[in-house]
Protein backbone atom coordinates (compact mmCIF):
# COMPACT_ATOMS: atom_id res chain seq x y z
CA UNK A 1 0.00 0.00 0.00
CA UNK A 2 1.27 3.28 -1.39
CA UNK A 3 1.49 6.70 1.56
CA UNK A 4 2.18 10.19 1.20
CA UNK A 5 5.74 10.47 0.57
CA UNK A 6 8.08 11.98 2.89
CA UNK A 7 10.36 14.32 2.15
CA UNK A 8 12.76 12.05 3.36
CA UNK A 9 11.55 9.04 1.55
CA UNK A 10 13.45 9.51 -1.92
CA UNK A 11 16.89 9.03 0.04
CA UNK A 12 15.55 5.77 1.80
CA UNK A 13 14.64 4.49 -1.21
CA UNK A 14 17.97 5.31 -2.94
CA UNK A 15 19.84 3.85 0.41
CA UNK A 16 17.80 0.57 0.09
CA UNK A 17 18.52 0.28 -3.42
CA UNK A 18 22.57 0.77 -2.99
CA UNK A 19 22.23 -1.99 0.48
CA UNK A 20 20.54 -4.51 -1.93
CA UNK A 21 22.84 -3.61 -4.81
CA UNK A 22 25.77 -4.52 -2.79
CA UNK A 23 23.95 -7.61 -1.86
CA UNK A 24 24.43 -9.01 -5.26
CA UNK A 25 27.79 -8.03 -6.36
CA UNK A 26 29.29 -11.70 -4.87
CA UNK A 27 27.64 -12.49 -7.77
CA UNK A 28 29.86 -11.54 -10.20
CA UNK A 29 32.70 -9.50 -8.33
CA UNK A 30 32.82 -12.91 -5.67
CA UNK A 31 32.48 -15.62 -8.08
CA UNK A 32 36.62 -15.64 -8.80
CA UNK A 33 36.97 -16.87 -4.97
CA UNK A 34 34.99 -20.18 -5.80
CA UNK A 35 36.74 -21.13 -9.04
CA UNK A 36 40.22 -22.99 -7.87
CA UNK A 37 38.72 -24.62 -5.04
CA UNK A 38 35.64 -25.91 -7.32
CA UNK A 39 38.25 -26.86 -9.24
CA UNK A 40 40.14 -28.93 -6.69
CA UNK A 41 37.43 -30.63 -5.56
CA UNK A 42 36.42 -31.82 -9.23
CA UNK A 43 38.44 -31.16 -11.95
CA UNK A 44 36.23 -29.91 -14.29
CA UNK A 45 38.92 -27.25 -15.83
CA UNK A 46 38.85 -23.60 -15.09
CA UNK A 47 37.67 -23.26 -18.74
CA UNK A 48 34.47 -25.31 -17.72
CA UNK A 49 34.42 -24.17 -14.62
CA UNK A 50 34.27 -20.24 -16.16
CA UNK A 51 31.65 -20.70 -18.52
CA UNK A 52 28.73 -20.61 -15.66
CA UNK A 53 29.87 -17.32 -15.03
CA UNK A 54 29.75 -16.04 -18.57
CA UNK A 55 26.18 -17.92 -18.52
CA UNK A 56 25.54 -14.98 -15.19
CA UNK A 57 26.50 -12.15 -17.00
CA UNK A 58 24.05 -13.04 -20.18
CA UNK A 59 21.64 -13.72 -17.94
CA UNK A 60 22.09 -11.18 -15.41
CA UNK A 61 22.31 -8.43 -18.77
CA UNK A 62 19.49 -9.79 -21.37
CA UNK A 63 16.77 -10.66 -18.73
CA UNK A 64 16.65 -6.95 -17.15
CA UNK A 65 13.79 -5.64 -19.41
CA UNK A 66 11.42 -8.65 -18.95
CA UNK A 67 12.10 -7.89 -14.95
CA UNK A 68 11.81 -4.28 -15.36
CA UNK A 69 8.63 -4.76 -17.23
CA UNK A 70 7.22 -6.14 -13.98
CA UNK A 71 8.50 -3.44 -12.20
CA UNK A 72 6.69 -0.85 -13.40
CA UNK A 73 3.49 -2.86 -13.55
CA UNK A 74 3.31 -3.93 -10.41
CA UNK A 75 6.05 -2.39 -8.18
CA UNK A 76 9.87 -2.65 -6.86
CA UNK A 77 8.91 -5.27 -3.77
CA UNK A 78 7.42 -8.40 -5.60
CA UNK A 79 10.69 -8.12 -7.84
CA UNK A 80 13.15 -7.57 -5.44
CA UNK A 81 12.05 -10.14 -3.05
CA UNK A 82 11.77 -12.51 -5.99
CA UNK A 83 15.25 -11.39 -6.31
CA UNK A 84 16.42 -12.05 -3.62
CA UNK A 85 15.16 -15.61 -2.80
CA UNK A 86 16.77 -16.63 -6.69
CA UNK A 87 20.40 -15.20 -5.62
CA UNK A 88 19.51 -17.45 -2.53
CA UNK A 89 18.94 -20.75 -4.24
CA UNK A 90 21.96 -19.70 -6.78
CA UNK A 91 24.10 -20.56 -4.35
CA UNK A 92 22.47 -23.28 -2.40
CA UNK A 93 22.37 -24.62 -5.89
CA UNK A 94 26.26 -23.98 -6.04
CA UNK A 95 26.97 -25.06 -2.68
CA UNK A 96 25.28 -28.72 -3.64
CA UNK A 97 26.47 -28.72 -7.29
CA UNK A 98 28.27 -32.00 -7.88
CA UNK A 99 28.03 -31.64 -11.81
CA UNK A 100 28.89 -29.02 -13.99
CA UNK A 101 25.02 -28.47 -15.57
CA UNK A 102 23.68 -28.29 -11.84
CA UNK A 103 26.34 -25.76 -11.31
CA UNK A 104 25.43 -23.81 -14.80
CA UNK A 105 21.84 -24.00 -13.87
CA UNK A 106 22.82 -22.08 -10.44
CA UNK A 107 24.20 -19.31 -12.73
CA UNK A 108 21.09 -19.38 -14.46
CA UNK A 109 19.35 -18.63 -11.35
CA UNK A 110 21.57 -16.72 -9.86
CA UNK A 111 21.46 -14.26 -13.20
CA UNK A 112 17.85 -14.25 -12.92
CA UNK A 113 17.98 -13.14 -9.52
CA UNK A 114 20.78 -10.64 -10.25
CA UNK A 115 18.89 -9.03 -12.79
CA UNK A 116 15.98 -8.71 -11.11
CA UNK A 117 17.16 -6.66 -8.06
CA UNK A 118 19.66 -4.43 -10.69
CA UNK A 119 17.10 -3.39 -13.14
CA UNK A 120 14.44 -2.90 -9.94
CA UNK A 121 17.26 -0.45 -7.79
CA UNK A 122 18.87 1.53 -10.93
CA UNK A 123 14.98 1.74 -12.31
CA UNK A 124 13.12 2.83 -8.66
CA UNK A 125 16.54 5.79 -8.39
CA UNK A 126 15.21 7.10 -11.76
CA UNK A 127 11.79 7.51 -10.89
CA UNK A 128 12.53 8.84 -7.17
CA UNK A 129 15.00 11.72 -8.69
CA UNK A 130 14.24 13.29 -11.90
CA UNK A 131 16.37 16.45 -10.91
CA UNK A 132 18.97 14.01 -9.75
CA UNK A 133 18.83 11.26 -12.37
CA UNK A 134 22.88 11.13 -12.68
CA UNK A 135 23.64 10.90 -8.93
CA UNK A 136 21.01 8.45 -7.63
CA UNK A 137 21.70 5.93 -10.67
CA UNK A 138 25.44 6.46 -10.47
CA UNK A 139 25.34 5.85 -6.18
CA UNK A 140 22.98 2.68 -7.06
CA UNK A 141 25.22 1.80 -9.83
CA UNK A 142 28.28 1.92 -7.21
CA UNK A 143 26.57 -0.40 -4.91
CA UNK A 144 27.09 -3.42 -7.25
CA UNK A 145 30.46 -2.15 -8.59
CA UNK A 146 31.83 -1.83 -5.03
CA UNK A 147 29.55 -4.02 -2.67
CA UNK A 148 31.80 -6.92 -3.38
CA UNK A 149 34.63 -5.17 -1.24
CA UNK A 150 32.72 -5.66 1.61
CA UNK A 151 32.23 -8.96 1.93
CA UNK A 152 35.37 -10.64 -0.08
CA UNK A 153 37.74 -10.94 2.63
CA UNK A 154 35.23 -12.93 5.25
CA UNK A 155 34.08 -15.04 2.11
CA UNK A 156 38.20 -15.93 1.17
CA UNK A 157 38.37 -16.42 5.32
CA UNK A 158 35.32 -18.73 5.07
CA UNK A 159 36.39 -20.91 1.95
CA UNK A 160 39.50 -21.35 3.75
CA UNK A 161 38.56 -22.52 6.88
CA UNK A 162 35.22 -24.22 6.23
CA UNK A 163 35.39 -24.89 2.64
CA UNK A 164 33.60 -23.26 -0.66
CA UNK A 165 30.67 -24.60 -0.15
CA UNK A 166 30.14 -23.53 3.70
CA UNK A 167 30.91 -20.30 1.90
CA UNK A 168 28.38 -20.58 -0.51
CA UNK A 169 25.98 -21.59 1.70
CA UNK A 170 26.21 -19.45 4.29
CA UNK A 171 26.47 -16.02 2.48
CA UNK A 172 23.56 -17.29 -0.51
CA UNK A 173 21.22 -17.30 2.79
CA UNK A 174 22.47 -14.13 4.19
CA UNK A 175 22.83 -11.45 0.81
CA UNK A 176 19.36 -13.62 -0.18
CA UNK A 177 17.94 -12.79 3.55
CA UNK A 178 18.98 -9.37 3.07
CA UNK A 179 17.39 -8.53 0.06
CA UNK A 180 14.06 -10.08 0.54
CA UNK A 181 13.86 -7.99 3.81
CA UNK A 182 14.68 -4.50 1.93
CA UNK A 183 12.08 -5.43 -1.05
CA UNK A 184 9.21 -4.88 1.98
CA UNK A 185 10.60 -1.32 2.59
CA UNK A 186 10.98 -0.30 -1.34
CA UNK A 187 8.46 1.60 -3.10
CA UNK A 188 7.62 3.62 -5.87
CA UNK A 189 6.37 7.69 -6.08
CA UNK A 190 2.92 7.34 -4.73
CA UNK A 191 2.90 10.01 -7.20
CA UNK A 192 5.38 11.76 -9.84
CA UNK A 193 7.99 13.20 -8.56
CA UNK A 194 8.15 16.71 -9.68
CA UNK A 195 11.29 17.42 -11.89
CA UNK A 196 12.92 21.05 -10.36
CA UNK A 197 14.28 22.94 -13.25
CA UNK A 198 17.84 23.90 -12.05
CA UNK A 199 19.54 24.24 -15.08
CA UNK A 200 18.96 24.21 -18.93
CA UNK A 201 21.65 21.32 -19.47
CA UNK A 202 19.43 18.69 -18.27
CA UNK A 203 16.38 19.33 -20.99
CA UNK A 204 13.71 16.08 -20.11
CA UNK A 205 10.57 14.74 -21.23
CA UNK A 206 6.89 15.78 -20.56
CA UNK A 207 5.97 12.37 -22.09
CA UNK A 208 6.44 9.30 -20.74
CA UNK A 209 7.39 6.99 -23.49
CA UNK A 210 6.69 2.85 -23.53
CA UNK A 211 9.96 0.69 -24.13
CA UNK A 212 8.08 -0.30 -27.86
CA UNK A 213 7.91 3.45 -28.48
CA UNK A 214 11.81 4.32 -26.79
CA UNK A 215 12.79 1.63 -29.41
CA UNK A 216 11.57 3.15 -32.23
CA UNK A 217 13.40 6.25 -32.30
CA UNK A 218 16.80 7.33 -33.47
CA UNK A 219 17.95 8.67 -30.06
CA UNK A 220 17.51 5.37 -28.31
CA UNK A 221 19.58 3.03 -31.03
CA UNK A 222 22.42 6.47 -30.43
CA UNK A 223 22.25 6.21 -27.30
CA UNK A 224 22.33 2.15 -27.33
CA UNK A 225 25.71 1.83 -30.17
CA UNK A 226 27.78 4.46 -27.75
CA UNK A 227 26.80 2.15 -24.86
CA UNK A 228 28.29 -0.81 -26.50
CA UNK A 229 31.44 1.02 -28.17
CA UNK A 230 32.66 2.03 -24.26
CA UNK A 231 30.94 -0.86 -22.60
CA UNK A 232 33.07 -3.03 -24.87
CA UNK A 233 36.19 -1.54 -24.36
CA UNK A 234 36.13 -1.51 -20.45
CA UNK A 235 35.20 -5.31 -20.81
CA UNK A 236 38.24 -5.62 -22.66
CA UNK A 237 40.34 -4.04 -20.80
CA UNK A 238 39.01 -5.80 -17.49
CA UNK A 239 39.16 -9.01 -19.03
CA UNK A 240 43.24 -8.79 -20.21
CA UNK A 241 44.49 -6.45 -17.55
CA UNK A 242 46.53 -9.78 -16.30
CA UNK A 243 47.56 -10.75 -19.43
CA UNK A 244 48.77 -7.02 -20.23
CA UNK A 245 50.41 -6.70 -16.86
CA UNK A 246 52.50 -9.80 -17.74
CA UNK A 247 53.22 -9.27 -21.45
CA UNK A 248 54.34 -5.80 -19.89
CA UNK A 249 56.19 -7.42 -17.19
CA UNK A 250 55.25 -5.44 -14.96
CA UNK A 251 53.42 -7.54 -13.27
CA UNK A 252 55.16 -8.57 -9.79
CA UNK A 253 56.96 -5.40 -9.66
CA UNK A 254 57.10 -3.39 -6.27
CA UNK A 255 55.23 -0.28 -6.68
CA UNK A 256 55.17 2.23 -3.47
CA UNK A 257 52.21 5.04 -3.65
CA UNK A 258 49.93 6.34 -1.08
CA UNK A 259 51.88 4.87 1.59
CA UNK A 260 51.34 1.61 0.49
CA UNK A 261 53.86 -1.44 -1.24
CA UNK A 262 51.99 -3.79 -3.40
CA UNK A 263 52.95 -5.48 -6.72
CA UNK A 264 51.61 -3.39 -9.37
CA UNK A 265 48.75 -5.77 -10.88
CA UNK A 266 47.43 -5.72 -7.39
CA UNK A 267 47.78 -2.48 -6.66
CA UNK A 268 46.45 -2.17 -10.13
CA UNK A 269 43.35 -4.16 -9.52
CA UNK A 270 42.78 -2.27 -6.24
CA UNK A 271 42.45 1.10 -7.14
CA UNK A 272 40.47 0.12 -10.27
CA UNK A 273 37.66 -1.10 -8.10
CA UNK A 274 38.29 2.05 -6.05
CA UNK A 275 38.20 4.44 -8.79
CA UNK A 276 35.06 2.53 -10.56
CA UNK A 277 33.19 2.70 -7.47
CA UNK A 278 33.54 6.48 -7.09
CA UNK A 279 33.18 7.25 -10.35
CA UNK A 280 29.80 5.62 -11.05
CA UNK A 281 28.19 8.25 -9.11
CA UNK A 282 31.12 11.14 -9.15
CA UNK A 283 30.31 12.04 -13.05
CA UNK A 284 26.46 11.01 -12.40
CA UNK A 285 26.57 14.20 -10.26
CA UNK A 286 28.88 16.15 -12.88
CA UNK A 287 26.16 15.08 -15.42
CA UNK A 288 23.53 16.67 -12.97
CA UNK A 289 24.98 20.04 -13.22
CA UNK A 290 26.70 20.39 -16.74
CA UNK A 291 24.72 17.60 -18.85
CA UNK A 292 24.84 14.48 -19.55
CA UNK A 293 26.55 14.82 -23.10
CA UNK A 294 28.87 17.21 -22.15
CA UNK A 295 30.04 14.67 -18.98
CA UNK A 296 30.15 11.82 -21.52
CA UNK A 297 32.70 13.84 -23.78
CA UNK A 298 34.80 14.29 -20.81
CA UNK A 299 35.08 11.18 -19.72
CA UNK A 300 35.15 9.03 -22.83
CA UNK A 301 37.81 11.36 -23.74
CA UNK A 302 39.45 10.72 -20.41
CA UNK A 303 39.37 7.26 -21.21
CA UNK A 304 41.12 7.71 -24.40
CA UNK A 305 44.09 9.72 -23.02
CA UNK A 306 44.15 6.69 -20.12
CA UNK A 307 44.29 4.23 -22.82
CA UNK A 308 46.97 6.66 -24.80
CA UNK A 309 49.32 6.70 -21.88
CA UNK A 310 48.91 3.10 -21.29
CA UNK A 311 50.02 2.54 -24.62
CA UNK A 312 53.30 4.75 -24.52
CA UNK A 313 54.00 4.35 -20.96
CA UNK A 314 52.62 1.26 -19.40
CA UNK A 315 55.69 -0.75 -18.86
CA UNK A 316 56.46 1.71 -16.29
CA UNK A 317 55.09 0.01 -13.27
CA UNK A 318 53.81 3.42 -11.62
CA UNK A 319 52.30 4.16 -14.99
CA UNK A 320 50.75 1.24 -15.29
CA UNK A 321 49.03 1.18 -12.16
CA UNK A 322 47.46 5.10 -12.24
CA UNK A 323 46.77 5.23 -16.37
CA UNK A 324 44.40 1.67 -15.27
CA UNK A 325 43.03 3.24 -12.19
CA UNK A 326 41.79 6.69 -14.41
CA UNK A 327 40.57 5.02 -17.03
CA UNK A 328 38.09 2.56 -14.84
CA UNK A 329 37.59 5.82 -12.56
CA UNK A 330 35.89 6.71 -16.01
CA UNK A 331 34.14 3.59 -17.50
CA UNK A 332 31.91 2.79 -14.75
CA UNK A 333 29.80 6.45 -15.60
CA UNK A 334 28.17 4.27 -17.98
CA UNK A 335 26.37 2.90 -16.13
CA UNK A 336 25.10 6.09 -14.69
CA UNK A 337 24.65 8.07 -17.57
CA UNK A 338 22.85 6.29 -19.89
CA UNK A 339 20.29 5.15 -17.64
CA UNK A 340 19.84 8.68 -16.67
CA UNK A 341 19.92 10.00 -20.15
CA UNK A 342 17.43 7.81 -21.40
CA UNK A 343 15.04 8.46 -18.00
CA UNK A 344 15.58 11.93 -19.25
CA UNK A 345 14.87 11.59 -22.81
CA UNK A 346 12.06 8.89 -22.29
CA UNK A 347 10.66 9.97 -18.94
CA UNK A 348 9.53 8.46 -15.65
CA UNK A 349 6.80 6.14 -15.99
CA UNK A 350 8.28 3.38 -17.77
CA UNK A 351 12.06 4.10 -16.81
CA UNK A 352 12.94 0.93 -15.26
CA UNK A 353 11.71 -0.92 -18.65
CA UNK A 354 13.49 1.76 -20.67
CA UNK A 355 16.47 1.79 -18.88
CA UNK A 356 16.53 -2.23 -18.63
CA UNK A 357 16.15 -2.41 -22.68
CA UNK A 358 19.66 -0.25 -22.95
CA UNK A 359 21.13 -2.35 -20.37
CA UNK A 360 21.64 -5.00 -22.85
CA UNK A 361 23.90 -3.19 -24.74
CA UNK A 362 26.86 -4.47 -21.90
CA UNK A 363 25.73 -7.98 -22.96
CA UNK A 364 26.25 -6.95 -26.66
CA UNK A 365 29.60 -5.54 -25.36
CA UNK A 366 30.67 -8.90 -24.14
CA UNK A 367 30.54 -10.87 -27.03
CA UNK A 368 33.09 -8.04 -28.71
CA UNK A 369 35.94 -9.08 -25.87
CA UNK A 370 36.97 -12.40 -27.24
CA UNK A 371 37.15 -10.48 -30.22
CA UNK A 372 40.40 -8.72 -28.29
CA UNK A 373 42.23 -11.99 -27.24
CA UNK A 374 42.24 -12.76 -31.37
CA UNK A 375 43.42 -9.09 -32.07
CA UNK A 376 46.23 -9.47 -28.92
CA UNK A 377 47.43 -12.58 -30.57
CA UNK A 378 47.56 -12.07 -33.96
CA UNK A 379 48.79 -7.74 -33.97
CA UNK A 380 50.03 -7.39 -30.38
CA UNK A 381 48.34 -4.99 -27.18
CA UNK A 382 49.05 -2.07 -29.24
CA UNK A 383 46.18 -2.99 -31.93
CA UNK A 384 43.57 -3.73 -29.13
CA UNK A 385 44.72 -0.85 -27.51
CA UNK A 386 44.12 1.10 -31.02
CA UNK A 387 40.46 -0.40 -30.98
CA UNK A 388 39.75 1.21 -27.48
CA UNK A 389 41.01 4.30 -28.49
CA UNK A 390 39.20 4.42 -31.50
CA UNK A 391 35.68 3.51 -29.59
CA UNK A 392 36.33 6.00 -27.00
CA UNK A 393 36.73 8.77 -29.13
CA UNK A 394 34.08 7.95 -31.62
CA UNK A 395 31.94 7.64 -28.54
CA UNK A 396 32.95 11.39 -27.42
CA UNK A 397 32.23 12.74 -30.68
CA UNK A 398 29.13 11.10 -31.47
CA UNK A 399 27.91 12.33 -27.76
CA UNK A 400 28.62 16.16 -28.56
CA UNK A 401 27.60 16.47 -31.94
CA UNK A 402 24.91 13.42 -33.01
CA UNK A 403 23.32 12.53 -29.85
CA UNK A 404 22.52 16.25 -27.83
CA UNK A 405 21.27 17.67 -30.97
CA UNK A 406 19.57 14.91 -31.83
CA UNK A 407 17.77 14.53 -28.35
CA UNK A 408 17.36 18.36 -28.01
CA UNK A 409 15.63 17.80 -31.50
CA UNK A 410 13.44 14.85 -30.10
CA UNK A 411 12.42 16.57 -26.95
CA UNK A 412 11.17 19.45 -28.66
CA UNK A 413 9.14 17.82 -31.49
CA UNK A 414 7.18 15.79 -28.62
CA UNK A 415 6.92 18.56 -26.05
CA UNK A 416 5.07 21.14 -29.17
CA UNK A 417 2.14 18.96 -29.36
CA UNK A 418 1.57 18.16 -25.46
CA UNK A 419 2.05 22.26 -25.40
CA UNK A 420 -0.86 22.67 -27.95
CA UNK A 421 -3.29 20.59 -26.03
CA UNK A 422 -2.73 22.90 -22.76
CA UNK A 423 -3.24 25.57 -24.94
CA UNK A 424 -6.17 24.87 -26.21
CA UNK A 425 -7.78 23.13 -23.06
CA UNK A 426 -6.95 26.63 -21.45
CA UNK A 427 -8.62 28.11 -24.40
CA UNK A 428 -11.71 25.98 -24.07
Amino acid sequence: MECQDSPSAKWWQLAFGIVCMAMIANLQYGWTLFVDPIDEKFHWGRTAIQFAFTIFVATETWLVPVEAWFVDRYGPQIVVCFGGVMIALAWLLDAYAESLPLLYLGAVVGGIGAGAVYGTCVGNALKWFPDRRGLAAGATAAGFGAGAALTVVPIAKMIAASGYQNAFFTFGLIQGGVVVALSFLLRKPSVAVPVKRKSLHLPQAQVDRTPSEAVRTPVFWVMYAMFVMVASGGLMTAAQIAPIAHDFKVADVPVSMLGLQMAALTFAISLDRIFDGFGRPFFGWVSDTIGRENTMFIAFGTAAAAVIALLLFGRNPIIFVIATAVYFGVFGEIYSLFPATCGDTFGSKFAASNAGLLYTAKGSAAFLVPFASMVSAAYGWSAVFGLIIGLNLAAAVLALFVLKPLRLRYLSAAEAPSTAQAQAVQLA
